[in-house]
């Protein structure tokens, strides 16, 4: 019989510093994603933006993660299930959809369609200029 490696679990003294350095890099940038433009892209999805399960919850991945300058705004936000968020982790969307083989050129037409028609409904909310131009 094997034995299974055992990893140390977290303290919860490193949660809570993971946790508040990341509420730090929140808090510096400007996140300005309604809970109506939410709404929205998760309707125009339909599921999973990755794998397209409509089963599962849906969560907000940022495809520029946050710990990497992104911020949670309507062009850098799609609809994720837990298992494609983790496995997504902090990597940037084009070399995580390589890495898993999944298509990187149907997921940003589709974006990029989804985000159109978005702006273009008025279904997105408010847009500033900076954003468009992303």
């Amino acid at each position: 019989m094997t034995r299974r490696r055992r990893f140390p679990s977290t303290s919860a003294a490193t949660r809570a510093r993971y946790a508040k350095r990341r509420k730090r890099r929140l808090d510096r940038v400007d996140n300005d994603l309604s809970t109506a433009q939410w709404n929205d892209l998760v309707l125009k999805w339909g599921g999973c933006a990755y794998c397209g399960v409509t089963t599962a919850a849906l969560q907000k991945d940022c495809l520029l993660p946050i710990s990497r300058g992104g911020r949670y705004t309507l062009t850098n936000v799609v609809p994720a299930c837990a298992s494609c968020n983790a496995s997504k982790h902090n990597s940037e969307v084009s070399g995580w959809l390589r890495r898993k083989r999944l298509d990187e050129s149907a997921f940003l037409l589709r974006h990029a369609e989804i985000l159109r028609s978005l702006l273009r409904d008025g279904g997105g909310g408010s847009v500033s200029a900076r954003e468009q131009d992303n």
